[in-house]
């Protein structure tokens, strides 16, 4: 039976009326009246979730912190096993420095005490070099050639005072020759602390001081060279005496580098404040030197002190009163002799450019053919830095980059010089020109295996035997002007070569500058050079020998 109402729809109990009829109510959802109860059961859910959640947080952080616990205990344990590695390390590491340095009667005669200055002299050199590395000390190899023309000539500065002053200062105070050793210790010391200050204010003086600080460092080369001969033992050569100096100086510019670079980090002005503390130890070793480094003093000669033989020699017949006391001339030794080579009391005295050329005259043949030697050793380096640089700059080799071929070449230069002071150590008895004669021999070769065929491994194989040749021929050269030349004159032979081998390093990359950046042109050269150094060297040496 239809009841007027539409199909399907139910009056709520509590629908309202109105005028216009019922109104038809809303379905209620089911279990409404139960939100309340579900809003409980919600919260104690979450409650229980939370308190899940927290005790799982409060497990992964004890987890964690027993991680972190055990962690930090196997870091410490790790640290401490490396600082004993290290340590062991060091001390066997000191250990066998030692006995090498003390071997073959090195430490009876004091060179032993020599060799372990030079390792921290060598470490503040390297915490110099270190500091300044970015600064005036940089090779500018990506500039333009007249800026490094200009770095070339910068480079000679310090040896302009070196051959006329320092030598002769030296030699004169050879008799007291460790503290002029420890005066340019102690005077690099000192320019190490003022640079701190320099480079962190950005000063003018920055170059004048660093060219004065490197001044020093070639005046203690010079004056710790000529001392070597007084201390060396009988059971090694001169070679072998120089050779134990150039290990250990290798030995201390990788520690000085070591612990400078790292420091370095914090700005150039700490790393000179390591090498200022370095070198201020180094003084003190230096002045603890046994007095064997001292020259004797001369004693005076008998014929200073007594007049002239002639003088008393000469009769006088005509002197009619023999027993007056009073000579003819009141004041003989006054006025100059007419001629002064007449009297051989009494000489003229000789410029610095006489004395340098009356000291080249003097030096033996063996000595003047091995500065040849190692001149030519110093201009193929010079050439090899220079114009291997910018050729490879400008025509990098396939494959390669130009900073990698570079890096390559630098390296094996630095392992051919360690190779060189490792075999001179190695070297005997053989004669240190026949040495310097086969090394310059390999090195022709090499160069001319560049010329005829450029690439990665010839370039690389001669920058190794660049470096071996340089460190063996002035490690003969050094031994021959140790053996053959007066002490009197020691510091100022090796202060004038010294400035010869700078100026032939200058003069090897200036010519590197000037060429075409045509390899076979560029190396071909060179080698045309070197092939000139060892027939000059020949020729020296044969207008030495006597006639007949």
């Amino acid at each position: 039976m239809e009841t007027g109402e539409p199909e399907g729809v139910e009056l709520g109990t509590g629908a309202s009326t109105d005028a216009s009829g019922p109104r038809v109510g809303r379905v209620p959802r089911a279990g409404a009246t139960d939100q309340p109860a579900l809003i409980d059961v919600a919260a104690e859910r979450a409650r229980r979730a939370a308190a899940t959640t927290g005790r799982a947080t409060a497990r992964a952080g004890r987890v964690a912190g027993h991680a972190t616990a055990v962690t930090s205990k196997a870091t410490a344990k790790g640290v401490v096993a490396g600082a004993k590695l290290v340590g062991r390390g060091a001390k066997v590491g000191t250990g066998k420095f030692q006995g090498f340095a003390r071997s073959q009667g090195a430490d009876a005669s004091g060179l032993s005490r020599v060799t372990e200055m030079q390792v921290l002299a060598s470490a503040g050199d390297a915490a110099f070099t270190v500091s300044l590395a970015s600064t005036i000390l940089a090779l500018p190899l990506g500039q333009a050639r007249g800026q490094v023309a200009l770095f070339l000539i910068t480079t000679m500065a310090p040896f302009v005072l070196l051959a006329p002053l320092v030598g002769p200062l030296l030699d004169r105070w050879r008799h007291g020759r460790r503290w002029a050793i420890g005066s340019t210790l102690a005077l690099r010391a000192f320019l190490s602390w003022v640079l701190a200050g320099v480079v962190a204010d950005g000063s003018p003086w920055l170059l004048p001081l660093a060219l004065l600080c490197l001044m020093a460092t070639r005046a203690y080369a010079v004056a710790l060279s000529a001392g070597i001969p007084l201390v060396r033992p009988d059971a090694i050569t001169l070679v072998v005496a120089n050779s134990r100096q150039s290990v250990a100086t290798l030995i201390g510019m990788v520690l000085g580098a070591a612990v400078a670079a790292p420091v370095g980090r914090f700005g150039a002005p700490w790393s000179l404040r390591v090498a200022f503390v370095i070198y201020v130890v180094a003084t003190v070793l230096a002045i603890r030197l046994p007095a064997a480094v001292d020259s004797a003093r001369e004693t005076p000669s008998p014929y200073a002190a007594s007049p002239p033989p002639d003088s008393s020699a000469d009769p006088q017949p005509a002197d009619p009163q023999p027993a007056d006391p009073q000579p003819a001339d009141p004041q003989p030794a006054d006025p100059p002799p007419a001629d002064p080579s007449a009297d051989p009391m009494i000489e003229p005295t000789p410029s610095r450019r006489e004395r340098a050329r009356e000291l080249r005259r003097s030096l033996p043949a063996p000595v003047r053919a091995a500065l040849t030697t190692a001149s030519g050793a110093k201009v193929l380096s010079g050439f090899v830095t220079l114009f291997l640089s910018f050729l490879l700059w400008d025509q990098p080799l396939p494959g390669v980059s130009s900073v990698l071929a570079l890096g390559l070449v630098g390296v094996a230069a630095g392992a051919g010089n360690g190779l060189g002071s490792f075999i001179g150590n190695r070297i005997g008895d053989r004669s240190p020109t026949v040495i310097a004669s086969a090394a310059l021999l390999v090195a022709i070769a090499a160069v001319l295996l560049v010329t005829l065929a450029y690439s990665l491994p010839t370039v690389v194989l001669l920058g190794l035997v660049s470096g071996a040749f340089g460190q063996l021929a002035k490690l003969c050269l050094d031994a021959l002007i140790q053996d053959d030349t007066a002490d009197s004159l020691r510091a100022q032979a090796f202060s004038w070569s010294e400035t010869r081998l700078q100026a032939a390093w200058v003069g090897g990359g200036a010519l590197g500058i000037a060429m075409p950046l045509v390899a076979r042109l560029g190396f071909g050269v060179v080698t045309a050079v070197l092939v000139g150094v060892l027939v000059a060297g020949v020729v020296i040496r044969r207008r030495a020998r006597p006639v007949g």
